[in-house]
């Protein structure tokens, strides 16, 4: 899938691999660049605080590599309660 399409990548995931989290608005706070500037982490923040969809560009192939549900919340234990669970 090319770079350039990445609105229809997105838009082809599943919503299994949502896992309910709702990530429709398409906002990006958070993109990590690799050092090399060849991959990118484009973060599309979800309504759940601390979830997000995962994109893994190859900058120069111009291509998606794959994506990714990353919930923060689930890898570290954190609850809503849990006054860090803010990102």
């Amino acid at each position: 899938m090319k770079f350039l399409t990445g609105r229809l990548y997105f838009g082809a995931i599943p919503l299994s691999h949502f896992e309910g989290h709702d990530c429709l608005a398409g906002r990006v706070t958070y993109v990590w660049k690799h050092p090399t500037g060849r991959f990118q982490h484009v973060l599309v923040d979800s309504e759940d605080k601390n979830v997000f969809m995962v994109l893994v560009l190859d900058v120069p192939g111009r291509i998606v590599l794959g994506h990714r549900l990353l919930d923060l919340n689930q890898e570290y234990g954190l609850t809503r309660s849990d006054p860090e669970c803010e990102a």
